[in-house]
């Protein structure tokens, strides 16, 4: 049935989907205005905002046009831009210019995005070229995307500069200055920026707190994430993600939960990022079941590797070793492909297990599908081998794999020596991790330990004078409890917690308690014996 012209647009207005989009298309064809610019402008630019999966799509539609538009080169670049490939973005502005059409105020923002992107400061720098030669220098869309792009490129300096150079910075500007100092690492200037911003939004939260999370300050994020709520401004998912990452690094379960609320609260769509981000969070919290209940909250159909690893790790961390092996097979089943992080949290699995057979399997399956094996995936075969008594094996490994063994591969063997008196390679083994990572304390200790199981006292007592002589401090251990949702961190003798009466208090109680139990116990155990010898 042939559509006319003003119903098809209206059916293009009322596209929701890709699958609409092709539905459209057809009739579009059949109808005989599939050479219309209008409508193929309108495709294509429904087309470049339906995710990476539309690429090809779009790039099919862009190439049915015979020349081309700024405005359908500046769309299908918009498109790449978001892609797996934001090189071909690039490919097609230098495909633009030798066509002899020139980039628009749209085109630049999208190309900075790319070269943000591949995180290439000359691209960058070039581009930057092209927009002051073209004469968009001034244009605050551009100069907010140049701003992202610097900082992407970790050129802090040249973002400040272009920041500095707007104007009238809006919200985007500002927003873009504190995602990069964030992304940068500074957090005091991105604390400074966030700070001195006229107006807020979601954005300039999420970027702040985000970027706590990225500097191991996880106990800052979810402050700013509280004050957040108390300013009023409604989180969105990418916020959540970073907060959600912050309650898993701190395993601070009740905190998480009440993530978990709060997106049920404020109606949040738990998209497949959001859902991975609470398996992950529950499994490393320890709550394996609720981690498994929010796993199966998702159809299998929408599953992908990232939510798959987030579970089967989980299970692999808590000593769940079958039961992950068990999600993976499952996982196969359905026909989601694994990916180098898969296979190391099988072999971690494996590890936990002892299942040394099935770490052979999954090494040797992770080469057959192609991937080389990384440090990460070596370390796991090296410790499974360890604790299960193969040392000269482990050793083996070591010495056969293709880069220079890290700290984690060593140490690991190192421990299998300790544990199995494998004192003569321990000491070639400790000798070498001491001169790889000279300023960890546990390399001195695990070579004293080492000489310590020989009796080699002296050698032992040199070796901890060794450590003092480098200025190498053991960093004490802490545990951690949360209460009511706030975290407590204690050390040895430490007195510095605000309820440390009450603490010391109560832990006399307990030792005191537990003398008695013992007492009670032993002269139990004591008339026991008598009565049988009587």
């Amino acid at each position: 049935m042939l559509i006319q012209f003003p119903a098809l647009t209206s059916l293009l207005s009322q596209c929701k989907s890709i699958k609409d989009l092709k539905q459209i298309h057809a009739q579009i064809t059949i109808s005989g205005y599939s050479s219309n610019n209008y409508v193929i402008s309108k495709l294509l630019l429904f087309s470049a905002t339906c995710g990476p999966r539309s690429t090809d799509y779009s790039f099919k539609l862009f190439s049915s046009v015979p020349s081309p538009s700024a405005f359908l080169f500046s769309t299908i670049i918009r498109a790449f831009s978001n892609s797996k490939n934001p090189s071909h973005a690039v490919s097609l502005y230098n495909r633009m210019l030798r066509a002899g059409v020139s980039p628009d105020h749209l085109t630049f923002p999208f190309l900075a995005k790319a070269c943000a992107r591949l995180a290439s400061l000359p691209l960058g720098n070039a581009l930057h070229c092209d927009v002051v030669k073209n004469g968009f220098a001034s244009d605050l869309f551009v100069q907010n995307s140049l701003v992202h792009m610097y900082a992407s490129c970790r050129d802090i300096a040249s973002a400040r500069e272009m920041f500095d150079g707007i104007l009238a910075p809006n919200l985007v500007s500002w927003n873009a200055m504190v995602d990069g100092y964030a992304k940068c690492g500074d957090l005091v200037a991105a604390r400074d920026v966030f700070d001195a911003m006229p107006v807020r939004d979601v954005v300039s939260w999420s970027a702040l707190i985000d970027g706590y999370v990225k500097g191991g300050e996880f106990g800052e994020a979810l402050a700013v994430f509280a004050r957040m709520c108390v300013d009023g401004t409604k989180a969105n998912a990418v916020t959540m993600v970073s907060v959600l990452c912050a309650c898993s690094r701190l395993g601070a379960l009740d905190k998480g939960r009440r993530m978990h609320c709060y997106l049920k609260d404020n109606g949040l769509h738990l998209n497949l990022q959001l859902s991975t981000s609470l398996v992950d969070m529950y499994a490393k919290c320890g709550s394996i079941a609720e981690a498994l209940a929010a796993f199966r909250e998702v159809p299998a159909e929408e599953t992908d590797v990232l939510i798959w690893n987030a579970v089967i790790g989980g299970l692999a961390m808590h000593g769940r070793s079958k039961e992950s092996l068990a999600l993976f097979e499952e996982m196969q089943a359905i026909g989601v492909q694994p990916d180098e992080i898969t296979y190391l949290c099988l072999l971690s699995a494996c590890t936990h297990g002892g299942l040394v057979e099935d770490a052979w399997r999954f090494f040797n399956s992770l080469k057959a599908r192609g991937m080389a094996p990384h440090v990460e995936h070596y370390a796991c075969m090296v410790d499974v081998l360890g604790r299960s008594g193969h040392v000269e094996e482990a050793y083996e490994i070591v010495r056969s794999m293709p880069m220079q063994p890290s700290a984690s591969v060593l140490g690991a063997l190192l421990t299998a020596c300790q544990t199995h008196g494998r004192g003569h390679l321990g000491e070639l083994v400790g000798r070498m991790l001491i001169e790889l990572d000279p300023n960890h304390d546990g390399r001195y200790i695990g070579l004293s330990s080492i000489y310590a199981a020989a009796k080699r006292w002296d050698d032992a007592k040199s070796m901890r004078e060794f450590m003092e002589r480098r200025g190498v401090r053991k960093t004490p251990g802490y545990s951690a409890l949360e209460v009511d949702g706030n975290l407590h961190r204690f050390i040895a003798h430490d007195k510095l917690h605000h309820q440390t009466t009450e603490i010391y208090s109560m832990l006399s109680l307990l030792l005191n308690q537990m003398k008695l139990e013992s007492d009670v116990i032993d002269n139990e155990q004591f008339m026991q014996k008598m009565g049988e010898n009587g």
